[in-house]
């Protein structure tokens, strides 16, 4: 297994459309490792996708990805879903007669298969391109795994149960890809064994307080305090789920951490001794082979 980070932004990507800070300016004269695109990865060796951002037709080009076994969407939410009609971009059979078209498996976790119907047009799209031909919808009920090329990829709710994670497993190596949403959540509640893992992939969590300084960023009483955790909240998660190596994803512009900023702060000794990275753009990770 190999984990291609497609994309490491969050809700708002880097550059900011119109945006002249710091970041975002950084971010368009340089392009990648500054610049990131919205959330999404994939996974080699089993094949999947997680999550269609809207950048992922772009991101699939950029990675040369061929071969996709299937794709696993995590939640409902447009960050994660609403580049979804690349199924029908990539698929679809426009010179053939009769025409020949790919078809793709999309596996729902339970709850979002129950989320599509009343959330962003959804249900209407998948639908739209079910009859069309180039997707297959599967609905997974919670507690049941997938087995591609021998890996086992197994999804369940965390804390908002909205959303799932996904624990993936072969003979030799034990992965937890959680790509968001991690407010309220510690590892004892997951429902399976998340011990010994060789990588965990979280996202990274709104920095309350600036992380070299210690100044209050966010007002004590701001809504976002009430909906995702915090960076310190995620440093506890990572302590206690104790994989070998964790990779931070899920970043957003509004946390203003360029890739060199990240790259300080990863060199911490708190950081440094979690053995914690954070994720770019088009970085590759094995679980098995030490990452550096």
């Amino acid at each position: 297994m190999r984990i291609e980070f497609l994309g490491t932004g969050g809700a708002t990507t880097t550059p900011r459309p119109s945006c002249q800070c710091r970041i975002c300016v950084e971010a368009r004269e340089r392009g990648v490792p500054y610049s990131r695109t919205g959330p999404s990865l994939f996974v080699h060796g089993p094949d999947i996708l997680i999550d269609t951002p809207e950048e992922s037709n772009l991101q699939l080009n950029r990675a040369g990805i061929d071969r996709i076994a299937g794709c696993f969407y995590s939640h409902w939410h447009p960050d994660h879903t609403m580049g979804r009609r690349v199924w029908e971009t990539r698929n679809i059979d426009l010179r053939g007669y009769p025409a020949e078209n790919q078809r793709t498996n999309i596996f729902l976790p339970a709850q979002v298969a129950q989320d599509f119907p009343e959330r962003l047009g959804l249900q209407e799209h998948f639908d739209f391109m079910t009859r069309q031909g180039t997707v297959q919808v599967i609905e997974l009920q919670d507690g049941i795994s997938v087995e591609l090329s021998a890996v086992d990829i197994t999804p369940f709710r965390l804390a908002e149960d909205y959303v799932y994670a996904f624990l993936l497993a072969d003979d030799q190596t034990k992965v937890l890809l959680a790509p968001d949403e991690l407010y309220g959540w510690s590892p004892e509640m997951a429902p399976l064994d998340l011990t010994n893992l060789d990588l965990a992939v979280l996202p990274m969590g709104v920095t309350e307080f600036d992380v070299f300084t210690g100044e209050r960023l966010i007002h004590p009483e701001h809504r976002v305090l009430d909906l995702e955790m915090t960076f310190a909240q995620t440093l506890d998660v990572v302590r206690a789920l104790g994989a070998r190596h964790t990779i931070l994803t899920h970043i957003e512009e509004m946390e203003q951490l360029s890739f060199d900023d990240l790259k300080r702060l990863e060199r911490s000794p708190e950081l440094s001794s979690l053995n914690i990275t954070f994720a770019w753009d088009t970085m590759v990770a094995d679980p098995i082979v030490p990452f550096g």
